[in-house]
């Protein structure tokens, strides 16, 4: 930064007592924003919800990785445990169960809420353009000042001192979102509820249903794997014992070899008895 930062904000960074950045910070700084930015413009601009969040987290890695750099431990640790581990995924997960299909999105289910949508989206413009046009800074104290007690005790002064409205009206937001998730997530029951008792009536009564549990696949102390067909009673695999998944690849196991292996087993056994 102290190679293209203006010669007073440098001399009024040195004169708080925080050292200049060095040359694999600015590097740094360089390499990064531009990634960030373009991440940010994917968040804006893809077609795809899931790109846009691979792009915000993108943005937050990064991020996180900038507040380590500049001996913001706490808060860079933060910024990727928190907002892209557990904000991101909990995101990824919403998108899971509400789905990814635009075409819901073109049914305006409330009349009017697109034109309410745009005058809220202006009034908070305007509102962030008088903000950010009449806010001053101060001089930078530094980092030794601000990190003098520690930062997390510094960041926590600031959250719950300074800050702490902010803060609360941030945690309101998540809880609306959460909230949100739970309301998209949710479906009408179409039908009638179907109970324990029900599903027991159905199992015993329904033709061509299996009244207990199929059989697990694998052959004990021989064959673990879930290709493996287990064998009946009477010796012959069962073909019920294999997910239809793997059935439908074609990737079940040899019943004739597993069949041939157990005869001659029970064979052996029987030679054994009559010695």
């Amino acid at each position: 930064m102290s190679t293209f930062a203006p010669a007073a904000v440098h001399a009024a960074v040195q004169a708080a007592g925080s050292p200049a950045p060095t040359g694999s910070e600015t590097v740094l700084f360089w390499v990064l924003a531009p990634v960030m930015v373009l991440s940010a413009l994917g968040l804006l601009f893809a077609r795809k919800a899931v790109h846009a969040a691979l792009g915000m987290a993108v943005v937050m890695v990064s991020l996180g990785v900038i507040y380590l750099v500049q001996d913001a431990d706490f808060l860079g640790v933060i910024q990727v445990f928190v907002y892209t581990g557990a904000v991101m995924m909990l995101f990824l997960f919403v998108l899971m169960l509400v789905g990814v299909d635009s075409s819901d999105s073109l049914v305006e289910t409330i009349s009017g809420q697109r034109w309410v949508g745009v005058l809220l989206a202006l009034g908070l413009a305007v509102l962030l353009i008088a903000g950010v046009g009449s806010f001053t800074f101060s001089g930078p104290v530094g980092l030794t000042q601000a990190n003098a007690e520690g930062n997390v005790l510094g960041i926590a002064n600031k959250i719950f001192g300074q800050y702490v409205w902010a803060f609360e009206v941030t945690s309101a937001l998540l809880i609306t979102a959460a909230l949100g998730a739970m309301v998209l997530a949710h479906r009408e029951r179409i039908g009638e509820k179907v109970t324990q008792r029900v599903l027991a009536r159905r199992r015993f009564s329904e033709p061509g249903r299996q009244p207990a549990g199929l059989p697990a696949p694998g052959v004990f102390a021989r064959h673990n794997g879930v290709d493996t067909p287990a064998l009946l009673p009477d010796g012959t695999p069962s073909e019920l014992s294999v997910s239809r998944v793997l059935r439908a690849r074609s990737q079940v196991g040899d019943s004739k070899q597993l069949e041939s292996q157990t005869a001659a087993i029970e064979a052996d056994v029987e030679r054994g008895g009559k010695r």
